[in-house]
């Protein structure tokens, strides 16, 4: 790129980064903001953003115009091979559409350059929206949310297949950390309060606090585990399964890095992640982890504790799913005797003898042949 000569290549190369990390936070001004805190003029400062961005530009005004398809390509050198991790290149030709290929030939075949971008561009949608001034009532187009991909991610890595991707975000520009932190913490205690009157504004305000986390590959954060459980229930609340199970993983992983296994949020947020699973008719999945949380729960409350039994009760529910009916009873007599000795007159005691009940219905309506499971 061609700058005035008295400003370094490698400042120049620096505003511009920091200029498209400021967009990440602020869709306008930044180029004045940044401007302002290096004493630079906003105008020089323009130019350079606007010639370090022009092939995003001329792809989009191409596209326009229809004389080339441009929402599907990223930035060149964004894209890597998940394997050799080495940057893949796009081919264009008159016979096929636009793909990307691995230079090392790790993949089966080229990938469609339009599902990639499409992939990108809900991402980044669902978790930078910012970055898209669409105008108010219209939704923005995921593959114009892809071209500006390099804006809020430093890579994507994808397998043999699309939808074997992983996203590495951008870090939160250090500007002002502190007022970032306080904005994200009070839309966490917003989304709290909003969470049972109104769960999609507060699902609004969970996702406006998790701009640029990727629940795959994020650290553990204090706030962002909180907004990560609060989002994973909404989800699930709304039946929204596979939204439910990543933040459900990543708010489990990071509150029990933070607070240890046994915390109380660390056992709510893995409560949400089993039961995600289950919904989700993972069934064995979701039954590893009642174990765990059981476990986890005789820790903290003792093995006859109230909320351990619950899990076991839980627990019998899902041995039932996976086709385990005697287990199932046995597991939930079981839990249902020491629940009465151990906190009698408890109202859970009916609900778990109405589902042993239902099971043994259901074994006798199936004619299965069990031993005794009375109690």
């Amino acid at each position: 790129m061609a700058f005035a000569r008295r400003y370094p290549t490698d400042l120049v190369d620096a505003v511009v980064q920091r200029v498209a990390d400021a967009r990440t936070v602020k869709a306008y001004g930044a180029v004045t903001s940044v401007a302002r805190q290096l004493d630079l003029d906003p105008r020089t400062v323009q130019k350079w953003v606007t010639k370090a961005t022009a092939p995003q530009a001329q792809q989009a005004d191409r596209a326009a115009d229809g004389t080339r398809p441009g929402p599907e390509y990223l930035v060149p050198g964004l894209l890597h091979c998940k394997f050799c991790h080495q940057p893949v290149a796009l081919a264009e030709t008159a016979a096929a559409a636009p793909a990307y290929l691995c230079g090392n030939d790790c993949w089966p075949g080229p990938l469609d350059a339009v599902v990639i971008a499409d992939h990108v561009g809900r991402a980044i949608l669902r978790h930078a929206p910012r970055i898209i001034a669409a105008p108010a009532g219209t939704p923005a187009r995921p593959h114009l949310a892809a071209m500006h991909a390099h804006r809020v991610l430093t890579c994507v890595t994808v397998g043999a297949a699309a939808h074997d991707m992983t996203l590495t975000w951008r870090a939160v520009p250090v500007a002002d950390p502190d007022r970032w932190e306080t904005e994200r913490a009070k839309r966490v205690a917003a989304a709290r309060d909003l969470a049972v009157s109104d769960p999609l504004r507060a699902r609004q305000l969970l996702h406006g606090s998790l701009t640029g986390i990727d629940p795959a590959t994020a650290p553990p954060h204090p706030v962002h585990a909180e907004a990560g459980t609060l989002l994973a229930a909404l989800h699930l609340r709304l039946g929204e399964l596979d939204a439910a199970i990543r933040w459900a993983g990543y708010g489990h992983h990071s509150a029990d890095h933070l607070y240890g296994p046994t915390h109380r949020r660390s056992l709510h947020a893995l409560h949400l992640f089993a039961a995600a699973h289950r919904s989700a008719g993972h069934h064995q999945r979701a039954y590893h982890l009642y174990r765990q949380l059981g476990e986890h729960a005789a820790s903290s409350d003792g093995p006859r504790g109230h909320r351990t039994l619950a899990v076991h009760a839980t627990t019998a529910l899902v041995l039932h799913d996976l086709g385990h009916c005697q287990a199932a009873q046995d597991l939930l007599a079981d839990t249902i005797a020491t629940q009465r000795r151990e906190h009698p007159g408890n109202p859970t005691t009916a609900r778990m003898t109405h589902h042993l009940a239902r099971i043994r219905q259901d074994c006798a309506t199936k004619s299965h042949h069990h031993e005794d499971g009375q109690r």
